[in-house]
């Protein structure tokens, strides 16, 4: 047997809008909130684009076209558990929680960017690939360490298993049966190097298989298929049976940053294509419309609530304090080293000299 056929693609609603998930009961209610969540993270993802082209904001991550995968596992995990996203999964961290206000200030530079609200376990996002993985290993395992029932989840992309990280962070959660989901969006590209130039593996999820880690694939544009097998990778972890491996297949519509052109390595028509057949969004509607729920008027009033809401935490985010420079020479170190000071001694007397 092949090991795609050992890991097929679980699917609870196809893209016809069907539900084909015999198990599943489907919640009017739940739809909505599933539709909405992910209409906020697609007009705060536009929102962000449109700034960087004005200059108002810095260089840019899209993530448009995976937010059935970062919605519905984010929803997926509770208050007090961890969540450990790259620099791609903000759709993730603000259905978890994180301020608006705040991602801007992220995207503008700004320590406090990486705060999030008190009481919730979000890491800064990590640029470099797959560290978070580490990360989010050791913290479920000191959570695990306090016998609490707390979970980790992180995120990570298909070149980031091309990463030693990637391997070490699932050796030791498989070693020490971690609290912790792996969650990887898989689509298709590690910037502009296709899958299959990455790897041999036809899949992410069988390489689980090495570490005896429970792994699954799952349609990452199905959002009721993240969700529930999501919810039971984290119900796993939290009842003591260790870590998991999920591998959401999706597709990321626009570059992998505004500094990135992708049409130099990719046909920019698939794009256009999946926009009209495999759309996260265009699933959720499709679906409610086959169950008779869709209402077009529910539709307007979302759009208007989240515009008010992205508007006034911009509104924020560009009063805010100004930046305090020094900054830069901070959290680098737990003790700042003679080169931090000397750099930042050379700075003010720099800063001095400019204003003289």
């Amino acid at each position: 047997m092949g090991v795609e056929n050992q890991f097929p693609i679980v699917q609870y609603v196809n893209e016809k809008g069907e539900l084909i998930h015999d198990e599943t009961k489907l919640d009017q209610n739940q739809l909505y909130e599933f539709y909405r969540t992910m209409l906020r993270a697609r007009m705060m993802d536009k929102k962000c684009l449109n700034l960087q082209r004005q200059g108002r904001i810095g260089t840019y991550v899209q993530y448009e076209g995976q937010e059935a995968a970062q919605v519905g596992s984010a929803l997926a995990v509770e208050d007090g558990d961890w969540m450990f996203p790259t620099y791609r999964d903000h759709a993730a961290t603000m259905t978890f929680g994180h301020s608006l206000r705040n991602l801007f200030l992220y995207w503008k530079g700004r320590l406090e960017g990486s705060i999030p609200p008190e009481g919730k376990n979000i890491f800064p996002p990590a640029v470099p690939i797959a560290s978070q993985l580490l990360h989010a290993t050791g913290t479920a395992w000191a959570e695990k360490k306090k016998n609490s029932d707390r979970v980790s989840i992180v995120y990570f992309g298909d070149g980031a298993t091309s990463e030693g990280d990637f391997h070490e962070g699932l050796n030791f959660a498989s070693v020490f049966n971690t609290p912790v989901v792996f969650f990887n969006q898989n689509n298709g590209f590690a910037i502009s190097v296709p899958m299959e130039k990455q790897m041999k593996s036809k899949t992410i999820a069988q390489k689980g298989l090495a570490y005896d880690i429970p792994s699954l694939r799952v349609d990452g544009n199905d959002i009721v298929a993240v969700y529930y097998e999501t919810k039971k990778a984290v119900a796993r972890a939290r009842n003591g049976e260790g870590p998991t491996l999920i591998e959401a297949v999706t597709w990321r519509y626009g570059a992998h940053t505004t500094a990135d052109d992708p049409s130099k390595y990719r046909d920019q028509q698939e794009s256009e294509i999946r926009r009209e057949t495999t759309d996260p969004l265009l699933r959720v509607e499709r679906l409610l419309k086959n169950q008779g729920w869709w209402n077009d008027e529910e539709k307007g009033r979302m759009e208007e609530e989240i515009t008010e809401e992205i508007n006034h935490a911009l509104k924020e985010a560009e009063g805010f304090k100004a930046a305090d420079i020094d900054q830069l020479f901070d959290h680098v170190f737990a003790e700042p080293t003679w080169t931090i000071e000397e750099q930042r001694e050379q700075h003010k007397r720099v800063g001095k000299e400019v204003s003289q």
